[in-house]
């Protein structure tokens, strides 16, 4: 069996370097401190504290956090989070450079953005409403945000998430005052406009990426697709398999009348036939892919069968014929063949057909990031109804992500296979002190072993 340096355990080295990851949180944490403040208080302290309940805490409210924390002043933490007037953008914009920043630069860097939701009840909290929750994979009560993070290689950290309102929630004033929402946030945006802001606040504020990529909701958008390309950006977006293509670039023309009963032609026609990008698929022959490795996973390296060709796509709102270079994926699963279509603007003479196939298969990491958001750090056990107090969870869960996106990095040339799980786990360790350092360095060193056989089997 192949052994990674996990599996060499030194008691005099393993895990010397992870000993000391409470310093290092309180010292990251110490980087956010003038956010924490206004000209006649500091809630410093309070984030501190925060922090260290949504790492220690089994459920991740404002209630649970203060007995884990055994916080006294219950009404002072709900304050907080639900009152206090620290700015949440500038806390996100600030862990979301030095993400940017700690990234390694061996690939290409992307901004991955994606839509979650989590399932609610009643009708008070902000946002709330029956819409589709790509957690449950159906239409249910529920909150739902736009997010985005970074991806370089196998490294990424959210780095921005906002709330989307659904158009019943904006058109009610009565509800939206209830819940703080700010009067210019009262104006309902698509998921697509909110994807948008978050890719031009990205740029403005110096965040470094590559490339953007989305799932197939936005990827089917033309306009979304035109507006990253009038940015100067790579973009690589999932599309439908049903998506209508044209393999030459189709000439459009205005039927001509064909008799003189009913109204004169006004739409265009095309005279070449589209083909579905699953129909084009079934047509292509093993010749026509080639085997591609493209990033690494609990199981071993991703390795995919890829077909790359430049199309062509008709707007049917603009009448415009605008050309795509369309990447299929194809790979073998538990459950079947699993086949995946993305439209990108990469030029294959300036970008390798790998870094190509590398850019699409970046996408997993946002669903990834959501999950440790989730399950690590409990985003979806928020219980506050508000507007602010969703902003502030959520900002000290994405600069909690950042630290330990930061101690991956730290750790990685002894412990390669090291989780956001390991570090929360260590962090409970150091903070409550229910078991020997031995112990729990036993039970990470345990994981790793397992995780080392996946890959290697």
């Amino acid at each position: 069996m192949r052994v990674c340096q996990t599996q060499v355990k030194n008691t005099k080295e393993y895990g010397k370097t992870l000993a000391s990851v409470n310093n290092r949180l309180m010292d990251y944490l110490t980087e956010y401190q003038l956010i924490f403040k206004n000209k006649t208080k500091t809630f410093f302290d309070k984030a501190q504290l925060y922090t260290q309940g949504i790492l220690r805490s089994n459920l991740r409210n404002i209630e649970q956090i203060c007995d884990t924390l055994q916080y006294p002043d219950y009404y002072q933490m709900q304050h907080f989070v639900t009152e206090s007037n620290w700015d949440h953008q500038l806390a996100i914009d600030k862990a979301a450079i030095i993400t940017s920043k700690a990234l390694p630069k061996r690939k290409l860097t992307g901004l991955i953005i994606d839509e979650t939701g989590t399932v609610k009840k009643g009708e008070k909290s902000v946002g709330v409403g029956w819409q589709y929750c790509g957690n449950v994979g159906k239409t249910a009560n529920s909150q739902v945000a736009v997010m985005a993070c970074l991806s370089n290689g196998d490294f990424a950290s959210m780095v921005d998430a906002r709330l989307y309102l659904p158009k019943d929630w904006c058109d009610s004033h009565l509800r939206c005052e209830i819940a703080g929402i700010p009067e210019e946030q009262q104006r309902f945006k698509t998921k697509l406009d909110i994807a948008h802001e978050i890719i031009l606040h990205q740029l403005e504020i110096g965040t470094s990426f590559d490339f953007i990529s989305a799932d197939g909701y936005y990827g089917n958008d033309v306009s979304f697709a035109e507006k990253i390309d009038t940015l100067g950006k790579i973009y690589m977006l999932d599309i439908h398999r049903d998506q209508p293509v044209f393999l030459e670039k189709p000439e459009l023309y205005l039927p001509e009348r064909t008799s003189a009963r009913g109204r004169e032609p006004k739409l265009l026609k095309a005279r070449t036939q589209s083909i579905k990008v699953s129909e084009y698929c079934r047509l292509l022959d093993n010749t026509q892919w080639q085997q591609i490795k493209v990033r690494n996973t609990a199981k071993g390296t991703l390795k995919a069968f890829y077909h790359f060709v430049k199309v062509y796509i008709w707007d049917k709102q603009d009448n415009i014929i605008a050309s795509r270079f369309l990447v299929i994926r194809k790979q073998k699963t538990k459950t079947g063949l699993e086949i995946k279509y993305s439209f990108t603007n990469a030029d294959p003479v300036q970008y390798t057909f790998k870094a190509i196939a590398y850019m699409q298969a970046q996408r997993f990491f946002i669903e990834h990031c959501i999950k440790e958001c989730k399950s690590i750090l409990g985003m979806n056990q928020f219980q506050t109804r508000k507007w602010l107090a969703w902003y502030h969870q959520i900002a000290l869960n994405i600069m909690t992500m950042g630290f330990m996106l930061k101690e991956k990095l730290l750790n990685f040339n002894s412990l390669p296979l090291l989780s956001a799980r390991d570090i929360k786990d260590w962090l409970c360790f150091i903070l409550s002190k229910q078991a020997t350092e031995d112990e729990m360095l036993n039970l990470i060193y345990i994981r790793h072993f397992r995780r080392q056989r996946d890959i290697n089997a």
